[in-house]
């Protein structure tokens, strides 16, 4: 592969992370009793097609405003996503003696850089679509991995989620974890955290992350 195409790949894959970053955009149409029956692929490719959908229709989402990413991921991408989960496990062992205020300051710090990590390859979306790869679960399993493809700007780039069956109130598939082109999410941070926690501690990373969304916001 030359080094254009590894670029535009590279590219792409960003695109598509920040897509599965905005995943359950078009959610809030959706009624929680069918949220809660949907298969776990037909969940990701009913919002996955819904959210691309969503951003080529607003210009201002994908020209990267932060504030209506932001609201858009408050108010539609939450309640998809088992967020303490997966901030947890890029957090790692050091979660469980991390104070309950050190938890929300975390998740709320690591939710921003992502949003703000991603948002500028919001403007890339085009003609991209979504197919999802046949299925291997069944309806008896508590955790699967819905395989998809984003299709559209030259090769197909993988887009994997991992998702959980919760139970009771808000009952339904949630996603925590996320794999573009072969890479996982919250291992990729898990490592990057890891590292600032050994030499500074939760309140270390806490700070770290804070200083680098506001590096992110000025630039």
């Amino acid at each position: 592969m030359n080094s254009t195409a590894t670029v535009q790949r590279r590219h792409i894959g960003r695109l598509a992370l920040a897509s599965a970053l905005l995943f359950g955009a078009a959610a809030f149409f959706v009624s929680p009793a069918r949220a809660a029956d949907e298969a776990p692929d037909a969940l990701v490719q009913r919002i996955s097609g819904d959210v691309l959908d969503t951003i080529k229709a607003d210009k201002s989402i994908k020209a990267g405003d932060i504030n209506k990413i932001m609201v858009l991921v408050d108010s539609k991408i939450m309640p998809n996503v088992n967020f303490q989960r997966m901030t947890a496990s890029a957090v790692g062992p050091a979660w469980r003696q991390a104070t309950p205020e050190q938890k929300k300051r975390l998740q709320d710090e690591f939710k921003t850089l992502l949003v703000r990590t991603y948002a500028g390859a919001l403007d890339q979306v085009s003609n991209q679509s979504v197919s999802v790869r046949p299925f291997r679960g069944s309806s008896d399993d508590k955790e699967v991995l819905v395989r998809t493809e984003i299709r559209g700007g030259g090769d197909p780039v993988q887009l994997d989620y991992r998702l959980e069956k919760t139970p009771g109130e808000g009952s339904g598939w949630k996603v925590y974890n996320l794999n573009v082109l072969g890479v996982w999410l919250v291992d990729t941070y898990r490592t990057q955290f890891a590292q600032q926690i050994n030499s500074q501690g939760i309140d270390g990373l806490i700070a770290a992350l804070a200083a680098r969304n506001k590096s992110n916001d000025k630039s």
